[in-house]
Formats: C-alpha cells, structure tokens, sequence
C-alpha cells in the first residue's frame, strides 16, 4: 500500500514495504515556548529554523502544530503553512483538533497533505472526512472512539476497521487513510507498549494500511527516554511501523539502521548517506 504525499513539486511516498517515512514533530507549541510567544507575535523565523533543522535531520514530511490557549488557529495555521510553504517544499501534516483550522490549511497548502487526525467518534468522522475527501488529503485515524481508549489491541483493530469503512464511504481512497494505534505512556501502564505493537501487527496484517504514531510519547516520565524511544522505534517498524512522528535529530539514525537491518536499503546507501551528513 502507498500513500503518496506532496509539496509544491516534491512528491513523498509512504509505502508498506518501507522505507520508513520519518514525520518531522518539533513545529508543535508544547514545551516550546519560544514557539508560543514568536507565534503570537506572528513571527515566523522561529518556525522556518525549526522546518529547516528537520528536513536536515532527514524529516520526509512536517508536522504543523500551532496550538496553544487563546490562539486563533484558523488563521494562525494557514498562515504557518503558508511561510513554510514559501521556503521549502516538503509535504506537510496538518495537526489540529479544530477541523475549521485544517480547512482553511488546506485552502492555501497546495500539494498533497496529510490531516492529523480523525478518530472513531461520531462527531470527528463526521467533521473531518468530508474535509479530507474534499481537498485530496490522506488523513490519520486514530484507533479509539466515543467509548475512549480501549487497551484491546483486538478492539483497537475494530476501530481501525470503522474508520476505514467509513473514510471509504466518504469518498477517500484506501491508500489515503493512515492508522495511528495510539502509543501511550509504559510508565503508567506496564502493557501499554505491547497493546501498541499488537495494536500496528493487527492493522499491518489484517487491513495493510500505512501506519504513524507519536513515538516519544512511551517514555513520557521516565529517565533515559531516547533509548526508550529507540527500542519501541525499532519494535514498532518490525511489527509494521510506516510514517512514525518524532523528532528526526533523536530518531533518523536508528530509522535507517532498522531500514537497513530490514533488507530495505540497498548497500546501506541510506545509512551511510545519514552517518556522513552527521547522523549519529
């Protein structure tokens, strides 16, 4: 299954059979609060560093995440999109709870973006598919629902299932719609993790669907979290892992040796390529 994402001319492409797509996390407010404050102040350098150290940290696509309280995302997304838009051609994820926000994204992003998210309650699918089928973007599917989350890796699959019939319905293509199985915190649930891997084992085999997740977010409280997050990165691309969301400066080199380990670069072309560009 390929999911095909785009800029204003680069075309990225999403394939079950890898390689693995890194989504570039780090334009996103939480914890950053210079982010918050040159966003109120519509100043946008700030941003442009944060896209240009990704896409050089290997990110394929970026994240764009203005949230924080009091904003006024309709406008405040689409005009990031738009600065990012005017210096780089990379494909972007639109991440927003506020489907008016993705709307107006849309309407100036161009290319082919990716929606950050739906989920299997009512109202989200109803709000944001028709969204999505309207302006030809794949779209992640977060596997809960107005039940909430459940921690049925079985369940979850159901979910993810819904989501599919009901993108389909919608009018979206299958190769469009991308599952997210919703990584959770180890910390304070000790099968969190493994709910997760059969969770992306589940979808990989029963609906070959892409598949993203936010993948730091395991190691939330614990110390040493990179090498938390490095273990779980490697697990997740073995049980079906596609596009995962992080950040490329912790996470690219470990992508590209699991890729490499994984038979799916060729004369570790791509390793080497990481390691000589400063990867470590």
């Amino acid at each position: 299954m390929k999911t095909i994402l785009r800029g204003k001319t680069r075309e990225v492409v999403i394939d079950t059979n890898g390689p693995v797509i890194i989504i570039g996390e780090c334009i996103n407010p939480t914890r950053r609060k210079k982010l918050v404050s040159t966003l109120q102040e519509r100043n946008f350098e700030y941003v442009l560093e944060l896209a240009e150290s990704q896409i050089k940290a290997g990110a394929d696509v970026l994240d764009v995440n203005v949230g924080f309280p009091g904003v006024d995302d309709v406008k405040l997304l689409p005009e990031t999109v738009l600065a990012i838009r005017g210096k780089f051609d990379v494909p972007l994820c639109l991440d927003s709870p506020n489907p008016k926000a993705i709307e107006a994204a849309l309407k100036v992003a161009g290319g082919k973006c990716l929606i950050n998210s739906v989920n299997g309650e009512e109202k989200s699918m109803k709000a944001l598919l028709p969204i999505a089928r309207e302006y030809g973007a794949a779209i992640i599917c977060l596997t809960m629902d107005d039940d909430g989350i459940t921690h049925d890796p079985i369940k979850r699959l159901t979910i993810a299932e819904k989501l599919l019939e009901r993108a389909l319905k919608a009018g979206i293509k299958e190769e469009d719609v991308v599952i997210d199985p919703l990584a959770m915190a180890v910390s304070s649930d000790p099968r969190a993790c493994i709910v997760t891997l059969e969770t992306i084992r589940l979808v990989h085999q029963k609906l070959g669907l892409n598949i993203t997740q936010g993948s730091s977010n395991i190691s939330f409280g614990l110390p040493n979290r990179e090498v938390l997050n490095s273990a779980f990165m490697t697990l997740s691309i073995l049980n079906g892992l596609t596009c995962p969301i992080a950040n490329p400066e912790k996470i690219t080199a470990i992508v590209r040796a699991t890729d490499l380990i994984l038979g799916r670069d060729d004369y570790a072309v791509r390793f080497v390529e990481n390691f000589q560009a400063g990867g470590s």
